[in-house]
């Protein structure tokens, strides 16, 4: 999903992208690009291949029992478990190669409308983030730092300033948190906090659905959504009205709760509200 968003003000400080020095700092009334995109359904593919795998060898080999076929594993130094996790890091290779393509389309067009080349426009990148995803990070476990497998699903990194792997630009402020609201409602920008090692520095990936895709559709019509859509100042293009209905605000939790309730855990914190002025659905 591509979506063309506004920066509005927020309490924190606001979105400067104009100088990649400036990084995040006083200034509002930008716009952004925000896209979502990942393996293509590679990395789909890599979890049910080796879902059988550990099937066959999770209890005969490794002694594992469980009640949920879909929660099968292997040991993470396991040659099943080394595989797996190989396997994986090819797909979050395949999503950032995936969004780099688009980032790059993007300027292409950015550039050609406007007659004027990404960098004169500001195009900057200010952060590319994967989630679902497994790594290996070092965490205070009793008071001992030790090496853990973070598996974040449904989940997004968020470290705070000063962290080793926070980008030397954003090492005082924190690392870039982005949350997706809806094509309708908004989204936000945050940054990871010290008191987010609660969660292993980790905070929400997105508002989270209300209700499936089916149920949606069944609720919502494609058609008048645009319509209503369009008449609030918010330009939309889908390939279908079915997709478009999957995608209705409504079924979607209110993202400004979502956010507040992630700044008041201490897992992250807002920088700046962006809405939505256009979007393009796959």
């Amino acid at each position: 999903m591509f979506i063309l968003v506004h920066c509005e003000s927020c309490t924190l400080f606001y979105l400067f992208l104009y100088s990649p020095r400036t990084c995040i700092s006083s200034k509002s009334g930008c716009s952004l690009v925000m896209f979502h995109c990942g393996s293509r359904g590679f990395g789909h593919q890599v979890a049910t291949d080796y879902l059988q795998t550990f099937l066959k060898v999770m209890e005969s080999k490794y002694g594992i029992k469980i009640l949920d076929r879909e929660l099968a594993c292997a040991p993470f130094n396991s040659p099943e478990g080394q595989a797996y996790f190989a396997a994986m890091k090819c797909g979050i290779n395949m999503s950032f190669a995936n969004r780099q393509v688009i980032l790059h389309r993007i300027r292409e067009v950015f550039s050609e409308i406007l007659g004027r080349s990404p960098q004169n426009l500001g195009m900057h990148m200010i952060y590319d983030v994967a989630h679902n995803t497994a790594k290996l990070e070092r965490h205070i476990i009793d008071g001992q730092e030790r090496s853990l497998l973070v598996h974040r699903k449904g989940a997004t990194r968020a470290f705070a300033p000063g962290m080793g792997d926070v980008p030397e630009r954003y090492k005082n402020i924190g690392q870039p948190v982005i949350i997706g609201g809806s094509m309708e409602t908004g989204s936000y920008l945050l940054v990871g906090v010290p008191s987010g090692d609660q969660t292993f520095f980790s905070t929400a990936h997105g508002s989270g659905r209300t209700m499936s895709r089916a149920k949606a559709r069944k609720i919502y019509r494609g058609e008048k959504l645009k319509k209503e859509m369009e008449s609030r100042g918010i330009y939309v293009r889908s390939t279908s009205y079915s997709g478009l209905a999957e995608e209705a605000g409504g079924a979607y939790k209110d993202i400004d709760d979502v956010i507040e309730a992630a700044e008041l855990a201490g897992i992250s914190k807002r920088v700046v509200r962006l809405t939505p002025i256009g979007n393009i659905k796959g």
